[in-house]
């Protein structure tokens, strides 16, 4: 006959003989924000049993860090934004350029989280001004979460980002006024822009039918930076990541963008939210370019530089 297990079983026993509870086994590990696996976040890291807490306790830091930011005032840009889960599943092997596991194992399927927001517009702000979209994705992976971060257009205003407070003070409502929400239609911007040439690339990018999207599900993402993939023998490949939407890319023109903002301010919302209530969900392609340091400084100018596009 076997033993039951006691109540003492799911728990450990403190530095001062107290006892805590403890994940792992049946119940779903305790991670960081990382996804990195822990054991126990009831105990402080101390220099011996009786102190002092020790400040490299990183799981300490982070516990408080989370409990002071637990009021989360609106982001200054992408406030508004929709989000959904899903998954991510390889179809073809990269491990000839890369040694992680989720560009690696053909077949696995690995939970993700994607958020598309608007950037200029507050939290209560219209879905359809003209602007560009962030394609921001989580993935829940099995080394720990790995953040991409982009846009639905593969470059950006600025090559440095100590210009970044400044574009968005800019972009943002007039100061004196208040308006326009959502829009960067007034002197302020196009003046920054006129000051800021490096910008002209991605101003003819805002222009186009790129940031008028007809839904949500219609639009492309970029990773915007070069990034570096190392294989088992070191060898390392830049790459950019592209999102290719299953749909097509598909846009309204402008004096539809303009009805529907009247009609509905919660169009792309309620569009992505219907469509996977009916089960229509949304699909892209995860794509990658790839390119060799000797071809990268073969280029006419800085891959790095967020303003260019590689060939």
């Amino acid at each position: 006959m076997s033993k039951s297990k006691s109540p003492k079983d799911e728990i450990n026993v403190g530095a001062g003989g107290e006892w805590h509870q403890t994940a792992g086994g049946k119940h779903s590990p305790l991670t960081t924000n990382q996804g990195l696996v822990i054991a126990d976040n009831q105990n402080s890291l101390k220099a011996n049993p009786n102190g002092p807490t020790l400040l490299e306790d990183f799981i300490l830091r982070e516990k408080i860090f989370h409990f002071d930011h637990e009021r989360i005032p609106e982001r200054i840009v992408h406030a508004r934004g929709t989000g959904a889960h899903g998954y991510f599943e390889l179809t073809h092997s990269l491990a000839k350029y890369t040694t992680a596991k989720i560009l690696t194992e053909v077949g696995e399927k690995t939970e993700l989280f994607t958020r598309i927001s608007t950037v200029a517009g507050g939290s209560g702000s219209v879905d359809t001004p003209r602007d560009v979209r962030g394609f921001a994705v989580k993935f829940y992976t099995k080394e720990g979460n790995w953040d991409l971060v982009g846009n639905n257009i593969p470059v950006f205003f600025i090559q440095d980002a100590i210009k970044f407070p400044d574009l968005v003070h800019a972009a943002k409502m007039e100061p004196d006024r208040a308006f326009p929400q959502a829009a960067t239609a007034h002197d302020t911007f196009w003046d920054y822009i006129s000051l800021t040439p490096e910008a002209m690339h991605m101003v003819m990018w805002i222009m186009s039918d790129r940031t008028i999207p007809r839904s949500l599900r219609m639009i492309e993402g970029f990773g915007i930076h070069s990034y570096r993939l190392l294989n088992e023998q070191g060898e390392s490949t830049f790459v950019k990541f592209h999102w290719r939407p299953k749909l097509g890319l598909q846009s309204t023109i402008w004096d539809e963008t303009v009805k529907i903002s009247g009609a509905d301010q919660d169009f792309h919302r309620r569009d992505m939210f219907e469509a996977i209530e009916a089960g229509n969900f949304p699909e892209w392609e995860f794509a990658v370019q790839l390119f060799t340091e000797a071809e990268a400084e073969a280029f006419p100018f800085d891959h790095l530089d967020p303003t260019k596009l590689i060939p």
